[in-house]
């Protein structure tokens, strides 16, 4: 997660917390409403679908009422200040009878909405973008929602002091989503409930590259010296890990493990530990694949930008992001949201140790089968390290974190690996890694709750866990006794 702990190893360690940036900002034009000037429906009514839906972290985030399937986003960037044009078309189906419906968008100026093809009329409240279609949307109805919108995006500064959303940088620009920058540079429904198939678009001046998700469909030179990326990510994906990064960047395109890579790197931060990527990558994903299951994705590979502030690496989809040159361990961590987190998702934020509790673990999974310590050593030198009871990593229980900053503190990483070592102590390895690859197969591109797993747990071993390792290591507050 951003900046907030890890995504590095380092900042795991150091504690750090991030914060949900304060969602009701105006939008850039400081106007309530827009185009027909309706009043923002009340979420009660029963064939408007709600704005936000509930997440115990950020309920403000992501939208009721209809599931998006497909993201059509196309963008126009402009370095000379920082323009942007864009137009997004949302493929989506209903899921009740809709009058109304809500998208996140933060900032930016919405020129035009159409649902179906004919006008739609819409409104503005902070982040919340209130779509009125002329024609009310039946119950379980594919309909199409297309917003022409612009102006200069915006970085979201959380209280931290970390960022996301849309960043410039020395020679571009990178866009980032979790856990709130989605809305920054792209109308939808941003929870991580919802996963879709992607294709963005992204035109820039000659001699840029731009980089994002899935695949690279086709590069086609544009009018006025401007060159076009068309990538696709088929397989569904969360909006918190779709990206996009611009810049001057060396392109390494070829094949890693069999699967279709692309890795860009800045030049700026080219170094023996940015030549190791492909190498890491090309022992990973067997290695992965023979642990958890398939590697899942139609593409791999990574984008490694010189943002030394940014302080975070993030496992956006098929290709994660480095905001400098990555560490091995950082590799290691990173890819293995590919399996947790990229294709099993939680549902809500409050269940993010399922992503980072997993990836570290996955490391020390990884140093085990590679001439490192065991994964039981390293838990036990982490407990014995850890600091006192109500501190770093036993401030709160991962499965009840309670506050939006604490979704990517220590307790979410360290803590949710310990309780991963626990149930493997409990039931032997043959169960314990039975239940991994079960997990991701049964969950295949989906989303999961806490509750989800501990079922598959005691349906596999037949035991319960509860009482010795679920309540004391994931729900319970203090230090649990090794």
């Amino acid at each position: 997660m951003p900046s907030r702990l890890r995504r590095s190893a380092a900042r795991v360690a150091a504690g750090l917390l991030l914060v949900v940036p304060a969602v009701g900002c105006t939008s850039s034009s400081g106007q309530e409403s827009n185009s027909g000037a309706i009043d923002r429906p009340a979420p009660t009514v029963p064939d408007v679908g709600s704005a936000g839906v509930g997440d115990p972290l950020f309920p403000s985030l992501g939208n009721g009422g209809y599931h998006v399937e497909h993201y059509g986003l196309t963008f126009d960037w402009v370095p000379d200040g920082n323009r942007l044009a864009a137009t997004a078309v949302l493929t989506a189906k209903s899921t009740q009878r809709l009058t109304a419906f809500n998208l996140d968008l933060h900032g930016l100026d919405v020129q035009a909405v159409t649902v179906d093809g004919g006008p739609a009329r819409y409104t503005r409240k902070g982040d919340e973008l209130t779509v009125t279609p002329a024609v009310e949307i039946a119950d379980g109805r594919a309909f199409t929602t297309t917003v022409v919108y612009d102006g200069v995006p915006d970085t979201i500064v959380d209280p931290d002091g970390s960022h996301e959303g849309w960043m410039t940088t020395h020679d571009g620009a990178v866009a980032l989503g979790e856990p709130a920058g989605g809305p920054g540079w792209f109308p939808g429904n941003h929870t991580p409930a919802d996963k879709a198939a992607y294709d963005i678009t992204v035109t820039v001046p000659d001699g840029l590259v731009a980089v994002s998700n899935g695949r690279l469909v086709e590069k086609t030179a544009a009018p006025e010296g401007r060159t076009a990326f068309h990538w696709r990510a088929d397989e569904p994906m969360a909006s918190y890990l779709a990206m996009l990064a611009i810049g001057h960047f060396d392109v390494s395109e070829g094949t890693i493990a069999g699967v279709p890579s692309y890795i860009a790197v800045d030049p700026r931060v080219a170094s023996p530990e940015t030549e190791a990527v492909p190498e890491i990558l090309g022992n990973m994903i067997p290695w992965a694949s023979d642990r958890f299951g398939p590697y899942p994705f139609g593409a791999t590979g990574a984008v490694v930008v010189d943002m030394p502030d940014l302080e975070y690496s993030l496992e956006t989809q098929t290709r994660p992001f480095f905001d400098g040159s990555p560490g091995g361990e950082t590799v290691i961590h990173e890819m293995a949201h590919e399996w947790f987190g990229d294709l099993v998702t939680p549902k809500t934020w409050q269940d993010m140790w399922l992503n980072e509790g997993f990836a570290t673990y996955a490391e020390w999974l990884w140093a085990e089968d590679h001439g490192g310590p065991t994964a039981a050593e390293a838990a036990a030198q982490t407990y014995a390290e850890s600091p006192a009871e109500g501190q770093g990593m036993w401030a709160f229980p991962p499965a009840d974190p309670g506050s939006p900053e604490n979704v990517s503190r220590a307790p979410m990483y360290q803590r949710g690996a310990l309780a991963l070592q626990k149930v493997r102590a409990a039931v032997g390895d043959e169960v314990f890694f039975t239940v991994l690859r079960t997990w991701l197969s049964e969950h295949r591109y989906g989303t999961v709750t806490t509750a989800d797993f501990t079922a598959l747990c005691t349906r596999l071993s037949g035991q319960d866990l509860g009482p010795t390792v679920f309540e004391p290591w994931l729900f319970e507050d203090g230090k649990p006794d090794w």
